[in-house]
């Protein structure tokens, strides 16, 4: 019987809602890679459906901030160190370090994917020592992971810049399925999907929302849903923003096509932001739905020749209103933006970019 190579991929949520990581596992196994996924377990963690990867979730007893990430990336270590394993693979700047420490000791390759320029977040500039650390992480690890990807070519430039590596490109694409046959919702409806995080402007969307007939569903969760559902209360939307919570993919993937448009927004706070090109950008142009989205570099190249998306210059709660209500009013921009929607799936999508992967890969292992 012949062993397939083994490689350990790594991230720091609990595996359930990552539709990045399930697609690049699918696709490394499919390609004749075993991928194991490995991820922590929650006391709210439903069980893991079944895909033709391996998935493996550490218990933690801490759950949030330095305590947890210490004590995860011990636990990831120890695992790492006695785990059958031909290549690792540290998904974003939080497992860095462990698979650093086993890929060197047990002589192994190692892979960084640099899903984000993770220094650059909002929660991270925004506090001084949190920023230190971080960026002391990334100096030492990341010059010592000559081997990578990202996914978009700011980020792969940076990275360049700062540290002389050369990553490859693979974009957060969407695997196009068929849509299925639904209707949409009764009345009009915005979705935002995604994690509920700093820097995601929901202190200018959800005020907003007064001035737009239209309910908005927010699918997820993260470390300012509090903060977002206070807002909701503050300006009494509670009929209007709606809490979903976290989504399993599959149900995500029917709301959205039920939804009528979805909003792609980051504040300009931080590189990360400015410069990302973030999968629910993907996810609303692949269910066909029009989207409402930030006029930021790497997603005005895109739209510049697939324009699935309304453009808006800033986030502010008058700006995000009047985009709202353009894309709601003007039926023919609705039709035009949708229609080029169901265009771009066909070409924008995880096929192409899985290639690249699979090619990455193979100069690996």
């Amino acid at each position: 019987m012949i062993r397939l190579p083994r490689i350990l991929l790594t991230v720091t949520n609990d595996l359930s809602y990552d539709q990045r990581m399930q697609r690049i596992c699918t696709s490394l196994s499919k390609a004749g890679y075993e991928a194991v996924l490995i991820g922590r377990k929650l006391k709210t963690s439903k069980p893991l459906a079944s895909f033709c990867f391996t998935q493996k979730r550490l218990n933690c007893f801490f759950t949030k901030g330095i305590l947890f990430y210490s004590e995860y990336n011990i636990r990831l270590f120890f695992f790492f160190l006695f785990a059958k394993a031909d290549a690792f693979c540290a998904i974003d700047l939080d497992t860095i370090i462990p698979c650093y420490l086993a890929s060197s000791i047990r002589n192994k390759p190692r892979v960084y994917d640099a899903h984000e320029l993770f220094t650059e977040q909002k929660e991270i500039i925004t506090r001084k020592l949190i920023y230190k650390i971080w960026l002391s992480v990334e100096r030492i690890a990341v010059p010592r992971f000559p081997k990578g990807y990202t996914v978009n070519l700011f980020i792969q430039q940076e990275f360049k810049r700062r540290y002389g590596v050369d990553y490859s490109i693979v974009r957060n694409m969407p695997v196009r399925r068929e849509l299925s046959e639904c209707k949409k919702f009764d009345e009009p409806t915005i979705i935002y999907q995604g994690a509920v995080n700093e820097g995601r402007s929901f202190e200018t969307l959800i005020p907003a929302m007064k001035q737009v007939n239209a309910k908005l569903l927010i699918c997820g969760v993260g470390n300012f849903l509090e903060e977002a559902k206070a807002l909701v209360e503050k300006h009494s939307l509670q009929e209007k923003v709606i809490f979903m919570g976290a989504v399993s993919p599959q149900e995500l993937r029917l709301i959205t096509q039920q939804s009528h448009i979805g909003v792609m927004l980051f504040e300009a706070t931080g590189m990360n932001q400015y410069y990302s090109l973030a999968n629910r950008f993907f996810d609303y142009m692949v269910a066909g739905i029009p989207q409402l989205c930030v006029n930021y570099p790497e997603y005005a190249s895109i739209i510049k020749d697939y324009p699935f998306a309304h453009l808006i210059n800033d986030t502010s709660e008058k700006t995000i209103a009047e985009g709202l209500n353009k894309l709601l009013s003007d039926d023919v921009l609705f039709e035009v933006v949708q229609n080029n929607a169901m265009l771009a799936r066909n070409s924008l999508n995880w096929d192409e970019e899985e290639k690249v992967l699979i090619s990455f890969w193979k100069q690996i292992i």
